[in-house]
């Protein structure tokens, strides 16, 4: 395809042209087009509200060429007389700007992956005052559509625009698009300059430690499935997310972390990839506003069922960041793929643009009914999409990469364009009330499946700044085994639903989502899988805190349907003393709810103080034992910390900073001082029903495995014992009480053989897992 000559390429960072792909440019005679869509842009600073502009007064601003009469030669009765003003400042006849006001107007209409659709935003003092959405259809003078999409806006009445683009010449970039409002109210018209060929701006920085192989570029024929007629091109992340319409730019220093002195253990854990996020944001606070951190790693503590991970709205500006797993499933091609190297590179490629594409806020293809969708929303289980599972369409793998075209579907292109920026970047808008859940449609249930949400405990009674931790259950009902998928309760894919009584409902939203290799499992007929589900704090902060009632519903996607439980109504006591009230305010924070969620953090100073005066001075509570798990999780075990040091001198990224992974040795003797709050006789089973059976597996587990490495065998198989011992006394079933008991012999084994169980067994991260190793 030939390129108009006048654009730049589209690594070329020169001011005067906005980077634009080659694929853009639409072909023509004599000249390839330059495409009309991109962002447009009008701005007006006021010194009070102004009367109308005079009739066929254009803006004084050089850019804009005197419009001519209809373009093109054809007439149209739209666009004559009066119509042609700019009235910028009067919307129905009355005078509403406010001291300043400036608007977007993003155009989508030809280019890459066109969806003849236009939006706009209004700002006053940089502060979204509405958002529209039209679609389009082609006129003789341009493009004409309904506006379907209103968001925050109850001063804007207009149902209609009619848009035409101005350039010097046809195959010339535009210079201004005119839109006129109408359907309700006096019509008005309103000129933009063209910006920009792309609709949103975003900063990526790549980093990687030595022992990754990171891919973020891959040659589109490298692998002979592909399909036939894929242009062939090396392709880059940034440039399948300028086909999505944004301006990358990258901070100028990704590269490698190095990780000397963070010894043996190459894996991370989900407290270590946190702080890691945390440690990055909290240095470069002033990095723009969209930017993402993208860091490549071997592998995480899970093994190679993790892909990758999404920490979502971390920092001060709520900027994202995520980690892909390099060396995890995803390195291992099929036994009889002809191209094997080729594979990997692709399945490592499509893994960031995934991870990423969660950080935009996308859900997978299969989940878009689920949740709070902006707009109503189908699923795409078939979908050529980054946000598809390959292994999950029919066919298969094979099948998914015979027909991917490497983009976003249509509907995730409209919502990365087009949606609300708010949407986009923080994806954590409300739930409302009387929503679905409150009586699903029958016929839309999974068949022969019942879902259940429940506490480990008598009565669903919490006290005051006790975290709440259930537990989903899913049981096969039906006379048949059912092959369900390994992720099915994972808490990223559930839909959880919190509303407290007299107030709106809430959506929880975890703090991480993550890329896991699904496995089919088979659940015989009265069997069940379960869960841990730690909603006490997510995206939308501490949900479940204040004292009250608190009803929750629980969705899933099984077989390709969904299955709903029934509201389990919980109840959080008042203060019994004055000290909790006194913690409160401290403890019901974003830091400490992370802290907790992740079993702890080193990056996270004001949060491990809070945790440290609830154990000492309220040592009985329930919150005390959530609080000393957390602090001695990071003292079990070896504790890898991203590093950057402290300069005067501006830096734009961990590389250029001469950042570094450090290692902090594990202290085995603290971590079980701390630790004996959560274990000692008298509150063992306090502990047990607090974390939740899964949890309290889990923590033991992991705490048992760091006492062996630190060479007290003998300690960890006896703290292994009583685990047994404990989920017994509780009903636990018997065959997870005999797979705990015999792991305790396998302390006294070679080290590789513990590292294997451990994998195995497979205690459930802080967001869920794969694996279901306790219940009732």
């Amino acid at each position: 395809m030939t390129v108009n000559a006048n654009f730049s390429d589209e690594n070329d960072d020169s001011p005067d042209e906005t980077n634009v792909d080659a694929l853009d440019a639409i072909p023509g005679f004599p000249f390839p087009i330059s495409p009309a869509s991109g962002l447009y842009t009008y701005s007006a600073l006021l010194s009070g509200p102004l009367p109308p502009a005079p009739v066929r007064e254009w803006p004084r601003n050089p850019q804009h060429p005197v419009p001519p009469d209809p373009p093109f030669g054809h007439a149209d009765a739209e666009w004559s007389g009066a119509e042609w003003a700019d009235d910028g400042n009067v919307v129905g006849g009355a005078a509403v700007l406010p001291l300043f006001r400036s608007e977007d107007l993003r155009l989508d209409v030809d280019g890459n992956f066109a969806q003849m659709t236009a939006s706009g935003t209004a700002y006053s003092r940089l502060t979204a005052r509405n958002h529209w959405i039209a679609s389009l259809t082609a006129t003789s003078t341009g493009w004409s559509g309904d506006i379907w999409y209103k968001d925050n806006a109850p001063s804007f009445p207009y149902t209609r625009v009619t848009i035409r683009v101005v350039r010097p010449s046809f195959w010339r970039r535009p210079t201004a698009a005119i839109v006129r409002f109408s359907g309700a109210g006096a019509p008005f018209t309103r000129v933009y300059a063209w910006t920009s060929a792309r609709f949103r701006s975003v900063e990526f920085e790549y980093d990687t430690t030595p022992d990754a192989n990171q891919v973020i570029s891959v040659d589109t024929h490298d692998h002979p499935n592909r399909p036939a007629g894929i242009r062939d091109e090396v392709l880059t992340i940034d440039t399948v997310y300028r086909r999505a319409g944004f301006d990358v730019r990258n901070s100028g220093g990704s590269g490698s972390v190095p990780v000397s002195g963070a010894g043996a253990n190459g894996t991370w854990s989900d407290a270590e990839m946190h702080d890691a996020m945390q440690t990055y944001w909290s240095r470069f606070s002033n990095a723009p506003k969209w930017s993402m951190w993208v860091f490549s790693a071997a592998l995480h503590d899970m093994g190679e069922s993790l892909g990758g991970i999404m920490f979502d709205d971390i920092g001060p500006n709520h900027r994202q960041g995520t980690a892909i797993f390099t060396e995890a499933f995803i390195s291992v091609a099929p036994s009889a793929d002809p191209a094997p190297a080729a594979w990997v590179r692709r399945m490592r490629f499509w893994t960031t643009a995934h991870e990423m594409g969660h950080a935009f806020n996308l859900a997978h293809s299969w989940q878009k009914s689920l949740g709070t969708a902006w707009i109503p929303l189908v699923d795409e289980p078939e979908a050529r999409s980054f946000m598809n599972y390959p292994y999950a369409v029919s066919g298969g793998e094979a099948a998914f990469f015979a027909t991917f075209d490497y983009r976003f579907s249509n509907a995730e292109l409209l919502f990365l364009r087009h949606a609300p920026a708010r949407f986009v970047q923080m994806g954590n808008a409300n739930w409302f009330d009387n929503h679905g859940f409150e009586s699903p449609d029958a016929a839309l249930q999974a068949a022969e499946y019942r879902l259940e949400v429940r506490a480990n405990r008598e009565r669903a009674e919490f006290e005051f700044l006790e975290p709440v931790v259930l537990e989903v259950k899913l049981t096969n009902e039906g006379r048949d085994p059912k092959i369900v998928d390994s992720t099915t309760l994972d808490s990223a894919g559930l839909v959880v639903i919190i509303k407290p009584d007299g107030k709106p409902a809430r959506q929880w939203i975890p703090y991480a989502t993550a890329c896991v290799e699904p496995r089919a499992e088979v659940l015989e007929p009265g069997l069940s899988s379960y869960e841990s589900l730690p909603l006490f704090a997510g995206l939308n902060g501490w949900d479940v805190a204040e004292p009250g009632v608190y009803d929750v519903h629980v969705a899933a996607a099984v077989d390709g349907a969904i299955v709903f439980s029934t509201p389990l109504r919980l109840r959080i006591a008042a203060p019994q003393n004055a000290e909790e009230e006194r913690l409160a305010g401290e403890f019901f924070t974003e830091d400490v709810g992370r802290a907790l969620t992740f079993s702890g953090t080193v990056a996270l100073v004001d949060a491990n103080e809070t945790l440290r005066k609830t154990v000492d001075r309220l040592p009985s509570s329930a919150a005390a034992v959530h609080a000393a798990v957390a602090l001695a999780q990071p003292l079990a075990r070896d504790f890898k910390s991203l590093t950057i040091p402290e300069t005067d001198v501006p830096m734009t990224s961990v590389a250029d900073a001469d950042g570094s992974v450090a290692l902090r040795r594990a202290k085995p003797d603290q971590a079980l001082s701390v630790m004996s709050t959560a274990t000692s006789a008298s509150s063992v089973d306090a502990a047990a029903e607090t974390l939740g059976h899964i949890g309290f597996r889990r923590e033991v587990e992991q705490f048992a495995v760091a006492l062996s490495d630190a060479g007290d065998s003998a300690g960890a198989a006896s703290l292994q014992t009583d685990l047994a011992k404990v989920l017994s006394d509780r009903g636990v079933l018997p065959r997870v009480v005999d797979e705990v008991a015999e792991k305790a012999g396998t302390f006294a084994g070679p080290k590789s053989k513990r590292s294997a169980s451990t994998k195995s067994a497979g205690a459930t991260s802080a967001r869920g897992g794969r694996t279901k190793p306790a219940g009732k």
